[in-house]
């Protein structure tokens, strides 16, 4: 797994930028390598590191088809500190992200509570009034915000920040708000899944491209990166 692109090593942090087709941990009925697999043969001390060892010094996930910065702890010092800051939501994460059709507005937060879909692999934003008491599934808040970068005809360039980390957070947002994201197989409406089709992508239009939290310091760390070259190319060619 060369692609694995190193940002920052250090000794008590490791942040990465995922390539997308990765999967970040595995589960009883899968067989592929996934990216925990790369740490233990690369840093097998992390193998040690957190409160679940089939996810070692695993702070987040992004899914297998989404690309970007992750951050993962290299001792429990480390994975503590980061746990409250997740916890707390005083951790930056950025996204980049494309979308079909024009937004109209230039930002927005959406707010939509999160559930898992009655289809168990996948999640379903529900509205706010929902009716909690006869709801049998946990239904979650979840906060999105984001700006636009820039309107094409047919599509739309989005910096998407996250609030809380649920579950195809950003994927089930957007869909809900009437823009599923490109390439996006799972989150997507009639008209998408044409689209998706006909460009054939191959993965999500979903890239973390900026990542700040506190080191055991208490110093405040920022890591940007641009998006992979399959994704600069296919902006290039639509209108």
């Amino acid at each position: 797994m060369n692609d694995i692109e190193i940002i920052a090593d250090t000794k008590d942090y490791l942040v990465i930028n995922k390539p997308a087709g990765l999967l970040v941990h595995g589960a009883p009925h899968i067989k592929e390598t996934t990216l925990v697999d790369w740490l233990l043969e690369k840093y097998p001390e992390i193998g040690q590191v957190g409160e679940d060892l089939d996810r070692p010094g695993i702070m987040h996930r992004l899914d297998k088809d989404v690309s970007g910065l992750m951050v993962i702890a290299k001792n429990h010092a480390s994975y503590e500190s980061l746990k409250d800051q997740f916890k707390n939501r005083t951790i930056t994460k950025e996204y980049t992200a494309l979308v079909y059709g024009q937004v109209l507005k230039d930002e927005d937060e959406i707010d939509f509570p999160i559930k898992r879909s009655t289809k168990g692999f996948k999640m379903a934003a529900v509205p706010q009034n929902f009716d909690e008491e006869n709801d049998e599934a946990k239904v979650r808040q979840a906060a999105t915000t984001f700006s636009v970068i820039k309107r094409f005809i047919n599509f739309t360039l989005l910096k998407v920040i996250i609030k809380t980390g649920r579950t195809h957070q950003i994927r089930v947002h957007l869909h809900a708000y009437g823009y599923p994201l490109v390439g996006d197989s799972l989150y997507n409406n009639k008209r998408s899944k044409i689209k998706n089709k006909k460009y054939n992508l191959g993965r999500v239009f979903l890239a973390s491209t900026h990542l700040e939290f506190k080191d055991l310091n208490g110093k405040k760390q920022s890591f940007s990166v641009g998006l992979p070259e399959d994704l600069i190319q296919f902006l290039a060619q639509i209108k």
